[in-house]
């Protein structure tokens, strides 16, 4: 298992952890009823933060930030020597907490998506898993939820009787969620992004081989080229640019962001 504590990467603090020391710190968290916000990061998610000092704040509060993409775990090891086996990917990281929960009947609830979206994720993770409890879903109000609409969102899933909550709302949506809503609903959430998709059989997958070296983004981008254009045609290089400035010490980017001046819930 490895938790090595948080590295800054472009100002946004990722932990250098691997799948073991992640599902421990959610599973302990969930058995406790303790607040824990989770993401895993690929380059995109950490490109949110590192543009944007306002989500950088909320990201640099989460308790934990996995490294999703492969670029993101190797720049752990260029920048800090933090060499881990493998990224935390994040849908695979929710099946692994998936199948924990089934074996310890640790009740999850599903946030995000369309109802059909829920049905098809929930009927998949019960084939897979199939002594898992699915203690509600909630579909996405795709637009931001009033006072009245998160409170009812926090009385739902704290009544489901669910210990982790998976949220998928695409990213920075669900890292808002998460950041806003961890005292509220006081557990683990994870926000997991195309994860939902890919479990309920909705979007493909990349190639094993190409996800190990670090070209899913290519993959991805061949099956919706318009839609992922500014993420991996303009971010991905982005990234390099202001990895290799911080690599070579011309730059040093700042971790601390700026605090929201209001509170905003994605429904």
């Amino acid at each position: 298992m490895i938790d090595e504590g948080k590295h800054n990467i472009l100002g946004v603090r990722i932990n250098a952890v691997d799948y073991d020391g992640a599902i421990q710190r959610v599973m302990h968290a969930a058995k406790a009823g303790e607040p824990l916000s989770v993401s895993a990061l690929a380059v995109h998610g950490l490109m949110t933060g590192a543009l944007d000092p306002t989500h950088k704040y909320r990201l640099n509060r989460f308790d934990l930030l996995c490294p999703d993409g492969q670029p993101v775990r190797w720049a752990l090891g260029w920048l800090h020597g933090k060499r881990l086996p493998d990224r935390v990917y994040g849908p695979n990281l929710m099946l692994k907490l998936c199948e924990r929960a089934a074996q310890d009947g640790t009740p999850i609830f599903l946030f995000g998506g369309s109802e059909e979206l829920l049905g098809k994720l929930s009927e998949s993770l019960l084939d897979n898993f199939p002594g898992l409890v699915i203690a509600g879903t909630r579909a996405s109000l795709f637009r931001t939820a009033s006072e009245a609409e998160r409170q009812e969102i926090i009385d739902e899933v704290r009544a489901s009787g669910a210990r982790i909550t998976f949220v998928g709302l695409g990213c920075p949506r669900q890292e808002v969620f998460a950041y806003e809503m961890r005292d509220d609903l006081g557990m683990p959430l994870l926000a997991v992004g195309a994860a939902f998709n890919f479990h309920a059989g909705l979007l493909d997958q990349a190639p094993q081989w190409m996800q190990d070296r670090g070209l899913e983004w290519f993959y991805r981008f061949t099956k919706e080229p318009r839609r992922l254009f500014h993420r991996y045609m303009v971010l991905n290089p982005m990234y390099l640019g202001m990895l290799g400035l911080q690599l070579t010490g011309l730059k040093r980017p700042e971790a601390e962001g700026e605090r929201p001046s209001g509170r905003v819930c994605y429904g």
